[in-house]
């Protein structure tokens, strides 16, 4: 039976549960980098470049120091910059922008689907100039994109396809890890992340040579041989306690990946309020479920009853790209993609981490079809 009783607080993340499961380890990690003084790139790094790889099914991985670099760095292996155009969902974290925006290019924003929330392919096409050199596609919450959808457009036309798989390290697309569509795939391992660093940290994959080769003179000031820089690099290599802290944890993201994709299920199933919409999850997909984000017409009433009860939503996100002030120079209004606005507008996420217990995900359903 519903019990209506306060629970004691349960947020839309919570990290401390994690840690101290694998605590041991991670510091056992920690003391070999430090035996190594092996902070900076190195052998830890390496390690982890190998396996991530591997784990992606693609040839190359390159670790950088968060993903926002990742994103960055792969517009300057494509050789992307003033003048440029890259086509991006309004409906994402603004970083999958800023990759664009650091380069001197011009981000050109799309609406996302009424039902998935991923980019729409359907407007792409609408959104493409001469100036237009690539498409970022995002795995928002954790769900891939319409991979062969956007794939073809990009293919019609000429223009480069970039995976942003910061959310989405394990997913499927059709049975294959996200990370080897595109030209490149940009990850982030900051420490909330399915996969998350102790710090910063975040990484590429390809399966082309040529840009492995180039992102790893990018990430270190522009040289190969040390002192000798062959063009404007920058300084965002993987810390080396950051790789040891992922060697770690990449062993146990399978099964913490599998809990969320429990928990999803256990929301999916038990959640029955019509007054609650969820993310469609077409039959290609498998989420690892970054984030579980519903929609409700009344989000501030819907947010204050949960905190009455115990139950902390988050906001991804309150506001999408187009409208952001950073952006105000690009000319968007509001209108210009209404199922973005929709959803920042009506959106709240559950909680959603593998160490919820099945009490923890049973109140909150409870909770939710009380509501």
């Amino acid at each position: 039976m519903y019990n209506s009783a306060i629970k004691e607080k349960i947020s839309c993340l919570d990290l401390k549960g994690q840690h101290q499961q694998i605590k041991s380890e991670v510091f056992e990690a920690f003391d070999k980098v430090y035996e190594s003084t092996s902070f900076s790139g190195g052998t830890f790094v390496q390690e982890f470049e190998t396996e991530f790889a591997q784990f992606c099914k693609v040839k190359y991985a390159v670790g950088v120091n968060n993903g926002t670099s990742a994103l960055h760095l792969t517009m300057l292996a494509l050789g992307i910059g003033p003048g440029d155009e890259v086509i991006v969902p309004a409906n994402t974290f603004i970083a999958t922008a800023w990759g664009v925006s650091y380069t001197g290019a011009k981000p050109v924003f799309v609406d996302c689907t009424s039902d998935t929330w991923e980019i729409d392919a359907s407007q792409i096409k609408n959104k493409i100039t001469a100036n237009t050199k690539a498409v970022i596609g995002v795995h928002l919450y954790g769900q891939p994109f319409d991979i062969e959808s956007v794939a073809k457009v990009c293919k019609e036309h000429g223009l480069f396809l970039i995976e942003d798989a910061a959310q989405a390290h394990g997913a499927l697309y059709k049975g294959t890890p996200v990370g080897g569509f595109g030209e490149m795939a940009c990850f982030s391992f900051y420490p909330g992340k399915n996969l998350g660093a102790c710090g910063e940290g975040g990484g590429i994959t390809t399966n082309n040579e040529t840009y492995y080769t180039h992102l790893l003179s990018l990430r270190n000031h522009g040289c190969t041989v040390r002192y000798f820089h062959d063009e404007v690099g920058f300084n965002m290599r993987m810390g080396g306690l950051e790789g040891a802290s992922l060697n770690v944890k990449l062993k146990y993201l399978p099964q913490w990946n599998s809990r969320r994709q429990e928990i999803a299920g256990k929301y999916q199933e038990g959640i029955k309020n019509s007054k609650i919409k969820m993310q469609v999850q077409p039959e290609w997909s498998k989420s690892v479920y970054h984030l579980f984000v519903i929609t409700t017409e009344d989000k501030t009433g819907l947010t204050e009853y949960l905190s009455e009860k115990g139950i902390i939503p988050g906001l991804h996100y309150p506001v999408p790209c187009h409208l952001q002030k950073a952006y105000t120079h690009l000319g968007y209004k509001v209108g210009d993609f209404p199922n973005a606005e929709y959803l920042s507008n009506h959106c709240l996420s559950l909680p959603m981490y593998a160490e919820l217990t099945d009490d923890d995900v049973a109140y909150v359903v409870n909770v939710l079809n009380a509501y």
